[in-house]
């Protein structure tokens, strides 16, 4: 019994093996797994076929499927899940897979959305190594009130 690729931890038999042969996946992180297992196998119609039209449409088959096999895919961490439900319509994935190409290990991060059309999860588009929100740090002068609320200048009180 050969553990599934998608590190789910269950059998391959009891994980992806039936939404990769056609049974719709009943959550986006069901979809996203079975994608990452026919990406490490690779199934690249399953890839393409569980794209959402717009994706399909940006889908370059040959290039995929060059660089499928150049890869040593290590693991996929599943980090954080947004909706994509057996009741909604939409569904956020952010994930990172792991992977050596030529020898070095290299890991991408990305946040993947996915949609319900016709009862099917579909991947739409993804975020690539996303970034945090930009923090701006406001500049306190010498002779600013100090921030911390003690009404006094702050080169007086923290800037000391």
């Amino acid at each position: 019994m050969a553990l599934c690729p998608c590190c789910s931890g269950y059998a391959f038999e009891e994980c992806c093996a039936s939404i990769l042969a056609g049974t719709p996946a009943p959550t986006v992180v069901a979809l996203m797994r079975s994608r990452y297992t026919a990406y490490v196998t690779g199934n690249i119609d399953y890839i393409e076929q569980t794209c959402a039209r717009n994706a399909r449409e940006e889908f370059n088959c040959p290039e995929v499927e060059r660089y499928i096999d150049e890869m040593d895919w290590q693991g996929l961490d599943i980090l954080r899940v947004t909706e994509g439900g057996a009741e909604d319509e939409r569904g956020f994935v952010d994930f990172a897979f792991h992977l050596k190409h030529k020898g070095k290990p290299y890991t991408q991060r990305e946040i993947a959305t996915f949609e319900r059309i016709d009862g099917r999860w579909y991947y739409t588009d993804s975020e690539v190594n996303p970034k945090g929100k930009t923090v701006h740090a406001e500049k306190i002068g010498r002779n600013d009130p100090c921030p911390c609320g003690s009404e006094k200048k702050y080169k007086k009180c923290c800037g000391s």
